[in-house]
């Protein structure tokens, strides 16, 4: 083999090395042959196996047998939706987000990708698909969706701009309640709401019935996509 043809042959295999999609951090549970995965994100102060992502990835997990992969938010440090910090973390949550589509569709073969996201990963999440309507993403799923400031961190707002199906999952505590209010015009057939009674924002005591909205929106959707 001539020098040129041995150069380009490595080449080749560092190219072939450099485009597998390396997983971003977090929990990842394997839904092996299965072509539909969701990727979650948490809230601000939390982690990716914490109150709300950490139940619910295991759950869909162990009812639905999909892909689960929970991410390592980047956490702001602060938590008003005015404050410019807050804003400057969303392209860093972009690009994990995007790494996790990359991943699941590359390395894990998955066809079909929901996002889920609580609190702060509400915002991010769906400031994302806000940002990139073209990303390849199925669906949505928020639980506790805040509200408040401008484009891309108002749930509210970017959620207007997002066409795929979306449920829409909120306590009816004070704080929860209100950021829903102002989306009850969105709710049609392809925008859900549905109202956890008695849940206060973290959600605790109340993972099963959250857990059983997301799987039950979740069988819908699979049934829909077969019809």
């Amino acid at each position: 083999m001539r020098i040129g043809q041995s150069l380009l042959l490595v080449l080749g295999c560092v190219s072939a090395l450099r485009a597998v999609a390396q997983m971003p951090e977090g929990e990842y549970l394997d839904g092996e042959e299965s072509k539909v995965a969701v990727v979650l994100a948490h809230g601000r102060g939390n982690s990716a196996d914490g109150n709300v992502v950490g139940p619910l990835r295991r759950a869909i997990h162990k009812e639905l047998g999909l892909h689960t992969l929970s991410l390592r938010m980047p956490d702001p440090g602060v938590d008003s939706p005015e404050s410019p910090e807050l804003a400057s973390a969303f392209p860093e949550a972009y690009r994990r987000i995007q790494a996790a589509l990359d991943y699941l569709k590359n390395e894990k073969k998955v066809e079909r990708i929901y996002l889920l996201g609580h609190s702060m990963g509400g915002r991010m999440t769906s400031g994302f698909l806000a940002n990139n309507p073209d990303a390849g993403v199925a669906g949505f799923i928020g639980v506790g969706m805040t509200a408040g400031g401008k484009e891309p961190v108002n749930t509210n707002l970017n959620l207007r701009k997002v066409k795929v199906p979306i449920i829409d999952i909120y306590g009816d505590n004070e704080m929860d309640a209100k950021a829903a209010s102002f989306r009850k015009t969105l709710v049609s057939e392809r925008f859900l709401q549905v109202v956890i009674p008695g849940a206060k924002h973290d959600y605790r005591g109340y993972e099963k019935p959250v857990a059983d909205a997301v799987i039950g929106w979740l069988k819908q959707q699979d049934a829909r996509q077969e019809r």
